[in-house]
């Protein structure tokens, strides 16, 4: 087998538990040298440990065997760092007749590299492509005196079992995915990208790649930027000699495509300035001689070539590039942005970007504003993430102007490698951030960011913006009917995480204000304050049509005092039937408004003499925007911070930060919702049935074969038979019982309004044999069904399709081309819990037909929520099953029948949150 023979979806870049990206590749006989070489590098007593003896070298034998392997019953994994193999794992079945069921696994790490979880890695991905390959179980061989080899199988998650046999230690484990084992993967995973942020917003060092002396360019922005913020470690300027064209030697900020041939261009004969700013340069990373841990880079891309080799020997963490030219210039520069990306992470970095704007982080051990921004706001406890730098630019000036203080902010440019998912991570267990706000463009990793983003709402509120009608529709989507049910879809997808969705900027910050320094509502009511009766009218309409209880409007006024504008405001805090508070303050002609505002405090400061109050309270004060000086509690750096009150310039603004508050304070407070273990499943029959049925590639299943899968997961289609013949049709219907029904089976007739493609209540086999000829004749269906009457009920679909956007979606309505074409359902994204599929049928606005009427009964809905789980589980636990259509499902007051399903089997994208983790 040559050496490009090995399944290419084996290969993954990795987080190490450090932070650090490591490569996985399968093993080939080329990599003989460079393994003997791993070897070589091994302590003694690591070569012992793993080959129970002193093997100062392999035997050209056992190199051959190592590196030669079918990639079935015998496969080795290399980690790679560079060019260098850094660990490596491999199993080999143990079966004698063929069908291989059990496996012996082994790895070895590098010496300088243990410590950094490359075992449970190398194991996780071992045992994806195993069980790929047929294998159920994992053994292995230990030296007593190697426990920590141990403990990597247990605290992977498997249930180990273990035998002692004098010196050795025989482990044995089934390698099936379990609720166990997930949860150790996704919590590896949490830390190890969480540690990987980290590395980017708290270095210890930095380097500023391209640090031009010219106050004009990008370097020396960048430098002039982390000197002014009064960054706590030592910067490094790096501008030494570099790639320029040959008939222009003056350094360019705009980056043509990564790794572009370089003919026709010289290295530039200027030498490296001194110093930068008054700091002394340095010609490249490899010359400072101090750690790095972050490098900014901003050079032309003819030399990212050599900062990426300088960084990788120099062990630099994390790469923000700002230089531009990349994914965001065409198909060109998708190829170079590619290329970029792989070559970071190959050297073991992260990268930020490219055409990023960069990251801050206002801690005040940090103070870190590696940005080409001219304002940044102060420290507060709001974390921000966006893609575009120009809009990020915008957005740091509008924080400021608002007083919103900022813990961390990450601009991702074209989002090479680091994406808000990463950022998500760190920011559900940073102290230092409350509330995250989210300038979404499209999703990265879509299941990947709902098992998150549900995971940190429910302790920090994360307020996402759409960017525009459409914005969550694929680049190469429709921008008309697809855009606008695609906006529907990311709604319901992001509401079903718990994300707080806002529809402008300006939006985004009256959201994220109130959040950062009020506390959340503990129900709908509010009360209106204020001197305006009018403005106070306002306010009201927006709070109810908002989904908010108007239970009190006092007009005190527009001649107030100040002292019975507090006492009102005092009596509002008081009242158990009130849980938030919109003061609308116009203020008389010559009064101190600061008296006002002074009086305002008072009134809402706790009478347990704390600063925070338990209810939230917003005003229009002034219509000034943001957190007024009067109006805030400052911080030790004169920051607001939590029970200042925020202020929006009109009473709708006020209005509806507070039902934003509400509606996510409501979702936090439903009893916490698992996925469920759904009952009478038998996933890995299923999952065999389905590889099997898809051996030549993707297909859509037959109604026998949808039945048949649908029926391990403990959903039964009402009884039918495929018929080609009369003699068949009628043999069918005795078999099933009358009445029956016959019906057509081709896209074109089934679904029908008119029902023309179907013939119903079939009493006896002389009704059959003349339904089965009309049919015939009429459809021209070379095979129809016979099929067993189901009980009246309504006519509902419950379907799964994948969504570029959003990946599996599961959706439903009411059956029939009608509610099809108006776009009548509710979508979820898959896992669903009980919560989300109780959600989901009542999402469709003809929802209310399930709960009866003057003459029908209300629909049993526990029996439909159950088959909706069913699905979800189905599609979740064989994530082959690219799509599923059960229509129609016929719910009435005695259950759900299920009158027809198609499924389309095929490949898993590579984007799906599913099996061993790793970097999209």
């Amino acid at each position: 087998m040559t050496d490009t023979e090995y399944p290419r979806d084996w290969v993954a870049d990795v987080l190490a538990s450090d932070g650090g990206v490591v490569h996985l590749r399968p093993i080939m006989p080329s990599d003989a040298d460079a393994l003997v070489g791993f070897h070589d590098g091994l302590s003694e007593r690591t070569r012992y440990l793993r080959y129970f003896g002193p093997t100062p070298t392999l035997p050209p034998r056992e190199v051959v065997r190592m590196t030669t392997v079918d990639y079935r019953n015998r496969v080795a994994l290399l980690a790679m760092l560079g060019d260098e193999i850094i660990a490596m794992g491999l199993y080999e079945g143990l079966a004698a007749d063929g069908k291989p069921e059990s496996a012996e696994v082994a790895f070895v790490v590098a010496d300088h590299h243990q410590g950094r979880g490359l075992g449970p890695i190398l194991l996780e991905h071992l045992a994806g492509v195993a069980a790929e390959n047929g294998f159920t179980r994992f053994e292995a061989e230990v030296l007593s005196e190697n426990p920590n080899m141990v403990a990597v199988f247990r605290d992977a998650g498997y249930q180990v079992s273990r035998a002692f046999d004098g010196s050795t230690v025989h482990v044995e484990f089934l390698i099936d995915p379990s609720e166990a084992l997930t949860s150790v993967r996704n919590a590896r995973e949490r830390a190890s990208e969480a540690r990987s942020i980290a590395n980017l917003l708290r270095p210890q060092s930095i380097a500023v790649i391209g640090a031009s002396t010219d106050p004009k360019k990008v370097g020396n922005v960048l430098l002039a930027n982390i000197i002014a913020a009064g960054f706590t470690g030592p910067v490094f300027p790096v501008n030494g000699p570099a790639p320029v064209d040959a008939d222009d030697a003056v350094e360019s900020n705009s980056v043509s495509p990564f790794a572009a041939p370089t003919r026709g261009r010289v290295r530039d004969p200027r030498p490296a300035p001194p110093s930068v700013r008054g700091i002394r340069a340095y010609p490249t990373v490899r010359d400072i001689p101090d750690p790095v841990d972050l490098a900014v880079v901003a050079v032309p891309a003819a030399g990212m070539d050599d900062v990426l080799s300088d960084c990788l020997a120099k062990g630099v963490r994390t790469l923000v590039v700002v230089s531009a030219g990349f994914g965001e210039s065409g198909e060109e520069g998708w190829e170079s942005e590619r290329r970029l990306a792989e070559r970071v992470r190959a050297h073991g970095m992260r990268l930020v970007g490219p055409n990023a704007l960069g990251v801050a982080n206002n801690s005040g051990d940090i103070s870190l504003n590696a940005t080409l921004a001219p304002r940044v706001p102060g420290a507060g406890r709001v974390g921000f993430f966006c893609q575009s730098g120009a809009l990020g630019i915008a957005i740091l000036d509008t924080a400021a102007h608002r007083q919103l203080g900022l813990s961390t902010f990450v601009s991702a440019g074209n989002r090479a490698d680091v994406s808000g998912n990463d950022v998500l991570q760190y920011w559900d267990t940073d102290e230092s951030t409350d509330v995250v706000l989210l300038y979404l463009e499209s999703f990265g990793n879509p299941r990947k960011f709902g098992r998150i983003a549900r995971r940190v709402s429910s302790s920090k509120p994360i307020v996402a913006i759409k960017s525009g009608r459409g914005a969550m529709t694929p680049v190469r989507a429709s921008r008309t009917r697809e855009a606008g049910r695609d906006d529907a879809i990311a709604q319901m997808v992001l509401g079903q995480a718990g994300v707080i969705q806002v529809e402008t900027i300006t939006e985004l910050f009256d959201c994220g204000t109130i959040l950062a320094y009020q506390p959340l509502p503990a129900g709908p009511r509010i009360a209106i304050i204020g001197n305006s009766s009018v403005i106070a009218a306002l306010a009201a309409d927006t709070a109810r049509s908002a989904g908010l209880e108007v239970v009190v409007t006092v007009d005190l006024g527009p001649a107030v005092s100040q002292p019975d504008l507090s006492e009102a405001v005092a009596t509002a805090m008081a009242d158990d039937a009130v849980d938030a508070v919109l003061v609308v303050f116009v203020p008389p002609v010559a009064v101190d408004a600061d008296d006002y505002a002074h009086g305002l405090m008072e009134a809402v400061r706790p009478v347990d003499g704390g600063t925070v109050p338990d209810k939230p309270v917003v005003t229009t004060f002034l219509a000034v925007e943001g957190v007024p000086d009067g109006l805030s509690r400052p911080g030790p750096g004169g920051m607001p911070v939590r029970g200042s009150i925020p202020s929006y310039s009109t009473p709708e603004r006020a209005a509806k930060a507070i039902a934003h508050a509400w509606k996510y304070a409501s979702w936090r407070a439903r009893p916490a919702a698992e996925i469920p273990a759904i009952e009478g499943t038998v996933a890995e029959d299923a999952r065999s049935f389905v590889r099997e049925a898809m051996a030549d590639g993707p297909r859509d299943l037959t109604a026998v074969e949808s039945a048949h899968l649908l029926k391990h997961y403990g959903i039964d289609v009402v009884a039918f038979r495929e018929v080609r013949t009369m003699q068949e049709a009628s043999a069918a219907a005795r078999a099933l019982g009358f009445p029956v029904a016959v019906k057509a089976t081709s896209s074109s007739w089934v679904g029908r309004l008119d029902r023309e493609g179907a013939r119903l209540d079939l009493p006896d086999a002389t009704a059959v044999l003349t339904a089965f000829t009309e049919l015939k004749a009429l459809t021209g269906d070379e095979v129809l069904h016979v099929q067993k009457m189901a009980p009246k009920g309504l006519g509902t679909s419950i379907s799964v399709s994948d969504n570029e956007s959003f990946g599996p979606l599961l959706s439903f309505g009411l059956s029939g081309r009608l509610f099809d074409a108006l776009g009548d359902r509710g979508y979820r994204a898959i896992p669903l819990t009980e919560t989300d599929a109780r959600e989901l049928i009542a999402e469709p606005q003809a929802a209310m037909l399930l709960s009866g009427g003057p003459v029908d009964d209300p629909v049993d809905t526990d029996r439909l929520v159950d088959m909706i789980l069913r699905i979800s589980a189905l599609v979740d636990e064989v994530p082959e099953v690219r799509e599923v259509r059960c229509d129609p499902v016929l719910a009435s007051v005695d259950g759900v029948a299920l009158l027809g399903s198609q499924i389309h089997v095929g490949p898993v994208p590579t984007l799906a949150d599913t099996g061993p983790r790793r970097l999209s």
